[in-house]
């Protein structure tokens, strides 16, 4: 079943940070709602919409959810693994960044990447290969949609990421990275 990410969720907020209840190796990449449950705490994960991105940027639904959090399985295009789970908010904010357009002002939303994530790029939002090594970062989640959010935290090409910082400064789509373990 093909929808729109848009009404997938409804406007939830959890701030609850819990370890993942698996690691790399127990989410292979070949099971994607496993993958997709992996970003995020087990309290949110199991009521979460599970949804894989296809190439024209349509979402289609693996499995409805009840609490608003939408998941999504590993990027088989980067090299370690990635799922991610947000709320609505962040997944406006996403939707817009995958379209290459605006995202939404004054709507702060939660990420969770629980698993981990590995970037091509700490200041390029699009980039698809690293210009030397790829960034990977522990399990950590994302504030995204308030710039104002981001003063004081360090922005850098190769961030440290055992501490709080900007990704993708300087563009529409820079959030903050927080670590959790």
């Amino acid at each position: 079943m093909k929808t729109s990410a848009r009404a997938l969720i409804a406007l939830s907020f959890s701030l609850a940070i819990a370890p993942a209840q698996a690691s790399p190796k127990a989410a292979p990449r070949a099971d994607p709602v496993r993958s997709a449950m992996s970003a995020a705490p087990v309290a949110v994960a199991a009521h979460a919409t599970i949804v894989r991105a296809n190439a024209d940027g349509s979402m289609t639904t693996l499995r409805p959810g009840t609490n608003g959090f939408t998941c999504m399985p590993d990027n088989p295009a980067t090299p370690g693994p990635d799922p991610m789970c947000m709320d609505a908010n962040a997944m406006d904010w996403a939707m817009a960044w995958m379209g290459h357009k605006p995202p939404p002002e004054g709507k702060p939303g939660l990420m969770y990447m629980l698993e981990g994530g590995t970037d091509a790029s700490n200041v390029d939002p699009y980039a698809t290969r690293p210009d030397g090594a790829w960034i990977s970062t522990g399990p950590h989640v994302m504030v995204v949609g308030s710039q104002a959010l981001l003063a004081g935290y360090p922005a850098s090409p190769r961030p440290d990421t055992k501490a709080p910082y900007v990704m993708w400064a300087g563009t529409p789509y820079a959030h903050l990275m927080v670590p959790v373990r």
